[in-house]
């Protein structure tokens, strides 16, 4: 309910900025391009929080860097059939991965 506003919101904003060429961010992805993953794998509570944290690092005093999200999830009953992949679930350890999205080129 309150997640795609903020996902149109979000693609307003990365549109806009586009457009304008302004600024770039010290991270891979984009502080944008984060929260919208965070968005739409995570309820919309944690996903503020942390994109928040996020855009807070994104300063002089952070050196950068790849700073995929990592999102907590269990994996149980996998069925293994043909699929649309839109992100990757990259292990981290003790049921936590790092999310990284699939781009369809």
């Amino acid at each position: 309910m309150i997640k795609k506003p903020v996902l149109w919101i979000l693609h307003l904003y990365q549109r806009v900025f586009t457009l304008l060429s302004y600024g770039s961010c010290r991270y891979y992805p984009t502080c944008s391009e984060y929260t919208r993953w965070r968005v739409e794998k995570e309820n919309i509570f944690s996903a503020l929080f942390w994109s928040a944290m996020r855009i807070l690092r994104c300063n002089q005093l952070f050196s950068g860097g790849i700073d995929y999200p990592v999102i907590s999830k269990k994996l149980e009953k996998v069925q293994f059939k043909k699929i649309e992949v839109d992100y990757w679930l990259v292990p981290k350890g003790q049921g936590k991965f790092f999310l990284i999205k699939n781009f369809k080129g």
